[in-house]
């Protein structure tokens, strides 16, 4: 997910969060950043999209009637006492983490964003709940499947047999890993280890695991490396971040993997089709994700990409042919 739709879908939740009522479609608009600029079609979408990404999320977004004798006048908002977790007790060490987690929201970049869209609510007329922007404070989650079982071969030192499908490919390998760690990294989470198949360090991403993650051999198998850093290592070995941008005309319901992490998706002029503004580090590893898509994807441009997908495509045909 790029940085510009986590501040947008962050901004959304603020929103709807500190409103002590129903807010319209119109005043989120307007309140929110990222939605203003945007054509009518092309917001409605995005909000759409909004919408079901922070259910899927698991963030109540409720729908309701601003006023109780238009039934046609409708908002959206989230309540606090839903959203909110339950009591937790900590232990001292996980009270002093959380209280560094605190001082960082506190200071964060995001605060002008946040402090910007309370007070355009507020010039709206709308009342606001500033204390409820303490139910977003920072949180490290994990959705993965294979971060549990990971999690525990790490602590008992235990290698791991699993399938893993690199970016941008459809064919999945078997690896075996002896896990040394698991950090998060830029938002997504990775396990670092010795690859015994390629008799190296490798570092795969936890959301590319599929299927169960088995554990090969006895605990304690292995030792790690004295002196190593696990979050020095990713850096290392991971991919580069974007540097350049596509723009790949994508049938509407397809490219689900694309769409996710574009920057902005518009309307094309064409029907049953969306433009996307895809980040990308290395053309070639763009390319033939797009080519997989077949019939469903077309580069606009650059030429490199474009001239990558072609080719691809030629060596398909000419095997098949």
């Amino acid at each position: 997910m790029s940085a510009r739709k986590s501040e947008r879908l962050l901004n959304l939740v603020i929103c709807l969060l500190v409103a002590r009522t129903y807010v319209t479609k119109e005043r989120i608009r307007e309140v929110v950043e990222g939605y203003a600029g945007q054509t009518d079609d092309a917001f409605e979408k995005m909000f759409e999209r909004d919408k079901d990404e922070l259910r899927d999320l698991g963030i109540p977004i409720e729908m309701g009637t601003i006023d109780k004798f238009f039934s046609d006048d409708v908002g959206y908002r989230i309540r606090r006492d839903v959203f909110e977790l339950p009591e937790v007790h900590l232990e001292p060490d996980e009270a002093a983490v959380l209280g560094v987690a605190a001082r960082v929201w506190q200071h964060a970049s995001l605060a002008e964003a946040t402090t910007s869209a309370v007070l355009k609510l507020k010039a709206a007329g709308i009342q606001t709940d500033q204390s409820a922007l303490s139910a977003i404070e920072p949180h490290v989650g994990a959705s993965e499947p294979a971060f549990d079982p990971m999690w525990s071969a790490v602590v008992s030192r235990t290698a791991v047999r699993f399938e893993h499908t690199r970016s941008g490919g459809s064919a999945s390998t078997t690896r075996t890993l002896e896990p040394w760690g698991i950090v998060s990294w830029h938002g997504r989470w990775y396990v670092v280890g010795r690859d015994r198949d390629r008799e190296a360090t490798r570092m795969f991403r936890l959301s590319r695991i599929g299927g169960n993650v088995r554990t090969v051999g006895q605990p304690n198998a292995f030792t790690v490396p004295e002196g190593t850093d696990i979050r020095s290592l990713v850096s290392e070995l991971a991919p580069p971040r974007p540097t350049s941008e596509a723009k790949v005309r994508a049938r509407t319901g397809s490219c689900v993997s694309l769409r996710r992490r574009s920057n902005a998706i518009e309307p094309y002029d064409e029907e049953g089709w969306d433009l996307l503004h895809v980040p990308y580090a290395d053309s070639e590893v763009l390319a033939e994700e797009i080519a997989s898509y077949g019939p469903d994807a077309v580069v606009v441009g650059p030429g490199d990409v474009l001239d990558g997908v072609l080719r691809r495509l030629r060596t398909i045909a000419g095997v098949s042919a």
